[in-house]
């Protein structure tokens, strides 16, 4: 009996593989050195608040920050949420206006929405042809009664930088609370929470080989102290503000995925743009492809393409036999509407829909991108040939 060889994975940026020497970090924490950090009566508590500890110390020096500045979360969603939400209901009597972009994910999009039903008002600012916001746009739209900025550090879709530096220093001027979405970002580029003017932000393990389930929010305590009210009650947990047990293993995994991706930080973003590099000068030299998103300004390891004169739904189904990819969000897979990012660039909807987002990862060969590009190559030639619907270049 012959075993299916499973295809390619590049959907590096909807998730990652927990790498297995975290893996090896989290095991005794499930059934060894099992206690609650927060038993503070004996052993078993102790060591699970050293290990707490641990992994709050290394997420705190891989941005700049301090131990007391991390609220461990279920995630970025819910770090997304914290921040946003409780930044509004802290600063409810200073200001009803927040900024963000047309581009955010789910995550920070749909939080801001909520908030618009209490009453708050929300700017939603879109972006030039290549994903960067105008920041003489953003300065534009900041007013008095502004009290939080969001805008991504990376988008999940088309891996572009926002100018974060340039972005906390308007907010810092203005006494404007300034909170981003890194997610993404971490582990792959600088994030330094001090000379980017960074008030919050939130990040996930499982986008850096850590597990899913865990993520934090960093909360600046000085210059300026950020007040945050806390949308789980009961326990106090974090400091007062996100209750609820501590997922001991999930943290330590956060910790060691984290180490391990700032040690090899360098080389391995160097290898990555290689081997993405590769893969676009193959697919460009096809008519009709088109690169989403700046070309230099943009994770190592993300390639966005949109491509004429092809079904996108006809193409994803030919390439996933061979390569694991999307055309979007691993949160909006399931709709039928074409990418909120990709219309937000200006594209029209056939050629958002016929769009290939390719995330590679730690384990991505460059065995691996010469047959994805050899099998994309041929698929779209084959679509257009064989009178199946198609795009058209606009």
């Amino acid at each position: 009996m012959t075993t299916q060889k499973r295809p390619i994975y590049l959907d590096c940026h909807a998730t990652t593989p927990v790498d297995p020497q975290v893996m090896a970090a989290m095991l005794p924490f499930f059934t060894e050195q099992f206690g609650n950090p927060a038993s503070s009566a004996h052993a078993y508590g102790w060591e699970a608040e050293a290990a707490v500890q641990r992994s709050r110390e290394i997420l705190a020096a891989g941005i700049n920050a301090t131990p007391e500045e991390i609220v461990f979360t279920s995630g970025a969603t819910e770090a997304n949420n914290l921040a946003i939400k409780g930044v509004a209901e802290a600063y409810f009597s200073r200001g009803r206006h927040i900024v963000t972009v047309q581009t955010e994910h789910s995550a920070v999009l749909d939080p801001c929405r909520y908030l618009e039903t209490l009453g708050f008002e929300v700017t939603y600012l879109p972006v030039q042809p290549d994903g960067l916001i105008d920041l003489a746009e953003l300065e534009r739209s900041l007013r008095a009664d502004t009290v939080l900025v969001s805008v991504m550090a990376a988008n999940n879709e088309i891996g572009v930088l926002q100018p974060l530096a340039e972005i906390g220093r308007r907010c810092r001027d203005r006494g404007i609370l300034f909170h981003t979405d890194a997610a993404q970002a971490i582990g792959k580029i600088e994030l330094d929470v001090q000379t980017q003017g960074i008030d919050l932000m939130s990040v996930t393990a499982h986008k850096v080989y850590g597990p899913k389930g865990i993520g934090a929010l960093y909360v600046r305590r000085r210059h300026p102290r950020v007040n945050l009210a806390p949308q789980l009650h009961g326990g106090g947990h974090e400091r007062g503000r996100r209750s609820g047990t501590l997922y001991t293993p999930q943290i330590v995994g956060f910790g060691e995925a984290l180490h391990l991706a700032w040690t090899n930080q360098e080389g391995e973003q160097s290898r990555l743009k290689e081997l993405r590099d590769r893969l676009w000068q193959s697919l460009q030299t096809l008519p009709g492809v088109e690169l989403n998103g700046h070309a230099t300004q943009r994770l190592t390891n993300n390639l966005n393409v949109s491509i004429a004169e092809v079904d996108g739904q006809a193409l994803l189904l030919a390439l996933r036999t061979v390569v694991a990819l999307s055309s979007g969000s691993a949160c909006s897979s399931a709709s039928t509407a074409p990418s909120h990012v990709l219309k937000a660039l200006g594209r029209e909807d056939d050629l958002a829909y016929a769009s290939l987002r390719f995330g590679l990862g730690r384990f991505t060969t460059a065995a691996e991108m010469d047959q994805v590009a050899h099998h994309c190559r041929a698929t779209i030639l084959a679509l257009r040939q064989s009178g199946r619907p198609v795009t058209t270049v606009h």
